[in-house]
Order: C-alpha cells, then structure tokens, then sequence
C-alpha cells in the first residue's frame, strides 16, 4: 500500500484533525476563562463604580442637609428683621404717646394754676367784701371743696393746710378750721373701718363689738331692777345750764327682752313734768318718746318689734318755739314712723321751753336725783330718793346725743342704719354723750363725748337685786 494511501488511510489527516480539534479546545477554554475573568473584573468594577456613587449620594445627602440649614438660619434672621421693625415701631409709638402725655400734663398744670389763682381771687375777693364770715355760705364751700380734694387720704396739719381752702379757712376762723381738720380725719378714718368690718345682721358690714349691757327690767318675775345711773344731764350736759331742748338727736341700739306690759324705757329722766327726755316703747304696737310736755306714742304704723331682734333708733327734734320748729321725727331702722295729720309731718311738735329745765347752774330749778339720764328705765321727779321707773328687760348698746337736729329727711338715720350694728359717732359735729357699752366687765361705762359722763352699773336701792350684765354679743340680728 502506498504512502500516500496510508497517510490517507492512518496518520496525516488525522494528526492535523486531532490538532485542529485541540487547538479549537484551547480556544473555547481560553475563550471561556477569558470570559470570566473579565466577568470578575467588570463586577468589581461595577462593585467600585457602585460604591464610588453610593459616596457620591452621601455627599449629596450632606450638601442637602447644610442647604437645609443655611435656609433655615436665613429665616431666623428674617423673622427677627421684621420682629426688631415691630418693636421699633412700638417704641415710636409709645415715644410719640409719651409727648402727648407730657403736652397735657402740661396743659392741666396750666389749667389747675389758673383755676387756683381764680379760686384764690374769688374767695378773697368774698373775704375783703365781708363784715362777717361765719355766717355766711363761704365757709361750707371751703369745707366742702377741700374735702373733695383730700378724699380719703389722712394727711397731719401741715399737709391738710397746703390744700388752698383750708387754708382760706384758717385765716378765716382758725378754731374752725383745726375742728374741720379733726371731724375731716374723724370721717376719713371711719370710712377707712367701715371696709374692715365684718359681715353681720342682713349681710350689712358691722365693726366687731363684743358686748353689751343687758338689763333684767322691774315688771317680770326675774327682775333685779337694774339700770345704769349717769352724771348727764339733758337740761344742762355741759354743767352750765345749756340744754337739748334747743334741738338734739338721739341714736340707740335695743333688743327687746320683752314687748307687751307695761311702759318700758331704754333710757331716759323724766325730773318734771314738761321736762321729759325719754325713749322706749307703749306696748307691741306703739312707740313711747318724751320730749318736754309731750309724749309721742301714736304712731300709725306698728312698730313691728319682736323680742331677741336689734333695732336701730334715730330721734330728732327741732327745737323749742323759740329756737326752732319743735319738730319730732323718729326713723325705725331707717324708715320714718309717722302720725296722720300731725303737724308739720313725723311725730308733729313738741314744746320743751327753757323754763321747765333743772340745772347744774344758771337756772332757777336746782338738778336733782331725777335730772340725770338712766339706761336701761328713767329716773323719774316723784322720788328723788330712788328715782328709778319704767325700766325695760333689753339689751342695749351705741348711745348717742347729739345737740342738733341732724336729720330732717332720714339721711342720717339711713346712714347710720345702713353702716351696721356698731357706727362709730366719735367726732361727729354736735356729739356731747357717746356710751358704746363696749367694756365687757366692771361697773363702768365709759362717755366717748366731751363732756365724759360715765355711768354706774347699779340697782334700785329698795328692791334691787343684782347690777346690769355684760352680755358677749355673738348676734347681731
């Protein structure tokens, strides 16, 4: 067999073929691990990449964020811009009030200098045309405008006369004006007391008093014919002969202990018999005052009162013929009783002349035992041993007198009334006995007037068992 046909048949194709196939192999394998490697190295490249833009997104975030920031600072400052513009603005405004203000400061300075310098000519002006002043309407101007002026402001001497009309009343009348002075810090403080009282009997404000003076009368079975004897006397409280029958005013407290029976007085002397100065009551339906020759006790209305209940009185007259109308009023709790057809309205007149007087001196009639006032009854004229009659189981306290008629349409009444269970006279114009029965103990009840007449807890000489007691006023109803 030829070569060629072996070569043909066993060996040179088939190497070159084998060869070609391996080489093909080789080919594939470098081609697939080629192919790989790369593989590995485009994801880790694509690793990097991803890790490159993930920084890159970091950044961005931290970019974002100190944007953010920038932004919101820029707006703080913004905010305070128009906050500091408001504040100027409210500053000016308050800048251009405050030269208003000062302008008419100004202006009421001017306007208060020329009112004092027309006040100032017109009142010396009044003085220079006068003969007298004391008479004439000048003088409750100048009190009435410097109280205005003061207010409720307490002020000493020197500081109450630097207001103008005070001092136009000094020059005027110089123990005038240290009165007006005094009744002037007298009001003031009393107003002052009257906001830090307590609240008491109908919701009315009231100053705390602990006591009062309880009697046990001489008409029922207990009595001890008690009473309290004084040195005043109403023909004569200032020892020298001047009397209430010129005009006067009486303001009490009673609680009836008892209502029905005989007379009862609260308080009162009866030393003759056109010489009565008397207060109490007739029976449950009328009243019983004595003044001078008459005795009111014909009041329309009932006088409604029931035991264990305080009542306030407030009495007035209007003098004798010869010094005034001799007019009777007497307000119940503030309201008038009055009597039909009584003349000149109330309680009609009384005559109390001077002639039927009893007297310390400067009068014909001597005084005597019967001419001083009692509490708790009357001393009577028909036994001047032992004057004491007529007295009334009550409780009593806050007796004032005054030596004028202060009240002609209730106004004082009501004042007094509506201040409550325990008004304070101290200082009032025209007070000469003030007995407050505020002591507690002992057998003394202390004169707040001028004239300080006490008076002596005692009890009838005859018949008397015991004195008055001292009653802890935990009521006032």
């Amino acid at each position: 067999m030829s070569l060629e046909l072996l070569k043909e048949r066993f060996g040179h194709s088939g190497v070159t073929k084998e060869v070609d196939n391996k080489e093909k192999i080789h080919e594939k394998l470098s081609t697939r691990f080629t192919y790989k490697k790369d593989a590995d190295n485009e994801e880790k490249i694509h690793e990097k990449l991803n890790a490159q833009f993930n920084d890159m997104g970091d950044f961005k975030n931290i970019k974002v964020q100190h944007q953010e920031q920038l932004d919101e600072k820029q707006r703080i400052i913004e905010n305070f811009k128009i906050e500091t513009s408001e504040l100027a603005n409210e500053v000016a405004t308050l800048k251009k009030d405050k030269a208003v203000l000062l302008d008419n400061l100004n202006k009421s300075k001017w306007m208060e200098d020329k009112v004092h310098s027309t006040a100032k000519q017109i009142y010396e002006d009044k003085i220079k045309t006068m003969s007298y002043v004391d008479s004439t309407e000048l003088i409750p101007l100048l009190i009435s405008v410097s109280r205005e002026k003061q207010g409720n402001t307490r002020l000493n001497w020197g500081n109450w006369l630097k207001i103008s009309e005070n001092k136009y009343l000094f020059q005027i009348n110089e123990s005038l004006a240290k009165r007006v002075f005094e009744d002037t810090n007298v009001l003031i403080d009393r107003a002052i007391g009257f906001i830090n009282r307590k609240r008491t009997r109908g919701g009315d404000i009231v100053e705390a008093v602990d006591y009062v003076l309880t009697f046990t009368g001489d008409t029922a079975a207990d009595a001890r014919e008690d009473y309290v004897s004084t040195l005043f006397n109403p023909d004569s409280y200032d020892g020298a002969g001047t009397g209430l029958n010129a005009g006067f005013t009486v303001s009490y407290w009673v609680k009836p202990l008892e209502v029905t029976g005989d007379v009862f007085f609260a308080f009162g002397k009866r030393s003759q018999r056109d010489g009565r100065f008397e207060f109490g009551i007739k029976n449950k339906n009328k009243i019983k005052v004595g003044i001078g020759g008459a005795s009111k006790d014909d009041n329309d209305d009932s006088h409604g009162m029931e035991v264990g209940t305080w009542y306030n009185f407030v009495v007035t007259y209007g003098g004798t013929w010869t010094f005034g109308d001799a007019q009777v009023r007497v307000y119940l709790n503030g309201t008038e009783l009055l009597k039909t057809g009584a003349s000149g309205g109330g309680m009609g007149t009384a005559a109390w002349v001077p002639g039927k007087q009893n007297c310390d001196e400067g009068c014909d009639d001597p005084a005597n035992a019967a001419s001083y006032l009692y509490f708790g009854g009357r001393s009577a004229f028909q036994d001047l041993d032992n004057p004491y009659n007529q007295g009334w189981a009550c409780s009593l306290s806050e007796v004032a007198i005054y030596n004028v008629e202060k009240d002609e349409d209730g106004t004082f009444a009501n004042e007094v009334y509506n201040a409550g269970w325990g008004y304070n006279h101290s200082g009032n114009s025209g007070l000469v006995g003030y007995w407050k029965f505020n002591e507690g103990s002992g057998t003394t009840i202390k004169d707040y007037g001028p004239y300080e007449k006490h008076g002596t807890l005692t009890s009838d000489a005859e018949n008397g068992t015991g004195i008055p007691s001292w009653t802890k006023n935990e009521s006032y109803e």
